[in-house]
């Protein structure tokens, strides 16, 4: 992700300028590939803002908040699709271009035989989970929108984003929040506003979203299909799968959780809150996915113990001054973001750590996961995922009120962060493996 050839014209550095003569050409590089990508991300961020905005308030906030719990089952499910053929293709397109074509008729293959699997977990997650607050129907038209043509549609912008094509990859994410903004301003004029018709709402949005992406950013490369690539890349596809399914549930459990042990209301307000959280991460990811590619191409990137702890200060610093500024906001007005929104305003500064915490420790997973460490990315995330149940479960159960569940939010993810730092850095003293 870090090439300089990659970098639009505009964001070349003067050569004599503090940066360029302070850093070696590859970090120069990689902020160069980062300031064009963020440029994407910022783009995203003020369509994700007015998407939430339309949508927290068309919905009740007890629907709002099992709609926001039903999404991130679906990309917890996502993560099955193609039994993680997807890590093949990305790395193919970042490091083997040429056989892009080839790992896409893998990728292809594997996704039609997962459907079965994805359609039995999703059957279970709905018993356990949703039975009492949502139809199977309802449901499973989510989980079609998110698994299955929202997550094709990111395969598509992880491809580009391989190939060093970060501005069409930002633009089509920019464009897939887009549709979306829209569904839930079409959403908010029409007459029904009830969770049923914004599943459909939905459907539509992500199904416009991946025949744009397939249409106007698929790089045009003949699909081929060689059987021996999935013998060869299965056991990496199958630990990367349950890797980003452990890594998915330890950062959506939460949601299920407090639906399941809070009620909906209280899963509403924890979505919104969880929803301004994940709008300062947006820059951060961008970030990690740079970095990502950087350590691919070189691994001993991050040897030094001086650049791991400016990177951690800086993602810390960044996500922690985002909620900040959005909590000054919401105090001086607290409907800045609709009425809905505003019942939640007074608990966004108790959340105060949690971003940076919580940003860490999908800074740490995406490290072990750019060195090819996927098993001990899948045990570390295990880990984390249990800890995780364990304390917030705790906390629920002691039927406290919301502010006090999003206070104790903080000390949570501080023991995560610990676990996972350790465990991290820890497995980073290890040979990285090869592709």
């Amino acid at each position: 992700m870090d090439k300089a050839s990659s970098v639009h014209p505009g964001n070349t550095m003067p050569r004599n300028s503090f940066i360029s003569r302070r850093l070696p050409e590859n970090w120069r590089a990689l902020m160069r590939g980062y300031a064009s990508a963020v440029s994407g991300s910022l783009g995203r961020l003020v369509f994700s803002l007015a998407y939430f905005v339309l949508l927290a308030n068309t919905l009740s906030i007890a629907e709002f908040g099992v709609f926001a719990t039903a999404s991130a089952a679906g990309v917890v499910l996502s993560r099955i699709v193609a039994f993680g053929f997807s890590s093949p293709l990305y790395r193919a397109a970042t490091m083997r271009p040429r056989l892009v074509g080839l790992y896409t008729g893998g990728y292809l293959m594997m996704a039609a035989a997962s459907l079965p699997v994805l359609a039995l977990a999703a059957w279970a997650v709905h018993a356990v989970f949703f039975a009492k607050d949502i139809g199977i129907g309802i449901f499973a038209l989510f989980v079609t929108a998110e698994a299955l043509l929202w997550r094709t549609t990111e395969i598509i912008v992880i491809v580009n984003n391989g190939m060093n094509r970060f501005g069409r990859a930002a633009l089509l994410v920019i464009l897939g929040t887009v549709f979306r903004a829209l569904a839930a301003a079409a959403f908010w004029f029409a007459g029904q506003h009830d969770l049923a018709t914004w599943a459909w709402w939905y459907l539509a949005a992500n199904a416009v979203a991946l025949a744009t992406g397939i249409l106007f950013f698929q790089p045009r490369h003949r699909l081929r299909f060689k059987p021996q690539i999935i013998r060869r890349r299965m056991r990496d596809s199958l630990s990367v799968s349950g890797a980003e399914i452990l890594f998915y549930i330890q950062t959506e459990l939460d949601k299920l959780l407090v639906l399941s042990l809070g009620g909906a209301q209280m899963a509403g307000i924890y979505a919104i809150i969880m929803r301004l959280v994940d709008l300062t991460a947006i820059p951060v990811r961008t970030f990690n996915m740079m970095l990502v590619q950087s350590l691919m191409r070189n691994d001993r990137a991050m040897a030094s113990a001086k650049r791991r702890a400016l990177f951690e200060g800086g993602i810390f610093t960044v996500s922690t001054a985002g909620l900040l500024g959005l909590a000054f906001l919401l105090y001086l007005e607290p409907r800045l973001l609709g009425d809905n929104v505003a019942e939640a305003a007074p608990l966004v500064l108790i959340a105060l750590l949690v971003p940076g915490l919580r940003n860490l420790t999908e800074y740490h997973a995406e490290l072990l996961y750019a060195r090819g460490q996927t098993g001990l990315r899948a045990m570390n995330l295990a880990l984390l995922g249990g800890a995780k149940a364990l304390l917030l479960g705790k906390v629920l159960l002691a039927s406290v009120p919301a502010a006090f569940v999003i206070r104790d939010l903080n000390w949570i993810f501080l023991v995560l962060y610990g676990l996972s730092a350790i465990l991290t850095y820890t497995a980073l003293r290890r040979p990285a493996k090869a592709f």
